[in-house]
């Protein structure tokens, strides 16, 4: 197995990072409108980096199609917000999910989209794109009962890394978590934190959400940053929230208990993930 010489020591840089947490719902301007009143206090908290939330522009999936055609260029409105905030705010922004009809390659998905997130850096400009790779097809003992992503969603296949300003990112969203073997190639790649842009159901979200997410960052020695959706979006919506940001220990450094909006911050410290690194080098015991 090969291994990335990054894996020995983090490339990160010591910054703050914000995830925010959202209660969107269909309507786009009123999303944004409090997307960007958080983007703005994470900005003037003094966050070099803020990440949404899954559907952080609208959750609501009957009209994702109309709206991943609406943003299937940079021109897309939902684009052109985030890059203006960013540039406003001077601060990096790792845009959650938003859903897009054309994949990466500029080809059109068809008859659905793909939920992508996209990353800008504090100029607003469009610096990577992370295409979901794993949909959330199942039941739940929920009032929504049944949930199939694929109806709307093509899954993207590729994992995506990139360089910030405080360290080596990893891409994911929200049903991701659920398969360690994304992360493992993401570690590979030497990452020094993952982000998890979330819509938890409440009942998967309360049986599972932290534990996973502490698992995550435990097995790969990264920092876990989850931005979650988190309250009463419908009748038959509710979502988990709990936003929070995981050390390479699996230590929850924040946590927002309380359903609603709200922040999380943390530092991304590269000397916490050298000293864990260090002391327990499980990233070079691999056998298998």
């Amino acid at each position: 197995m090969t291994q990335n010489n990054s894996l020995n020591s983090s490339s990160a840089q010591a910054g703050l990072v914000a995830a925010i947490q959202l209660v969107s719902g269909k309507d786009v301007s009123a999303n944004l409108e409090r997307t960007a009143y958080w983007i703005r206090q994470a900005a003037d908290s003094g966050a070099r980096v803020v990440v949404l939330p899954e559907n952080f522009a609208m959750l609501d999936s009957l009209s994702s199609i109309e709206l991943g055609r609406k943003e299937s260029t940079s021109a897309g409105d939902v684009r052109q917000f985030l890059s203006a905030m960013a540039r406003e705010c001077q601060v990096w922004i790792i845009a959650g999910s938003l859903p897009c009809s054309v994949r990466a390659d500029g080809s059109d998905v068809g008859e659905r989209v793909r939920s992508a997130c996209w990353v800008f850096n504090c100029e607003g400009q469009e610096v990577a794109r992370y295409d979901k790779i794993h949909l959330f097809d199942v039941d739940v003992d929920d009032k929504h009962g049944q949930y199939r992503e694929s109806q709307w969603f093509e899954p993207g296949s590729e994992p995506v890394v990139v360089d910030t300003p405080v360290g080596r990112v990893g891409l994911s969203i929200c049903y991701d978590l659920r398969f360690p073997e994304l992360y493992r190639q993401l570690s590979d790649q030497g990452v020094d934190w993952v982000v998890v842009p979330a819509a938890f159901t409440y009942l998967t979200g309360e049986a599972h959400w932290e534990v996973l997410l502490r698992a995550r960052a435990i097995e790969n020695q990264v920092f876990v940053v989850a931005a979650g959706q988190g309250g009463v979006h419908s009748s038959t919506r509710t979502t988990y929230g709990h936003s929070m940001i995981v050390d390479p220990w699996g230590e929850v450094l924040e946590c927002r208990q309380e359903p609603g909006e709200g922040m999380v911050m943390a530092q991304i410290d590269a000397s916490m993930i050298n000293r864990v690194r260090g002391k327990m080098p499980v990233l070079q015991h691999r056998k298998v």
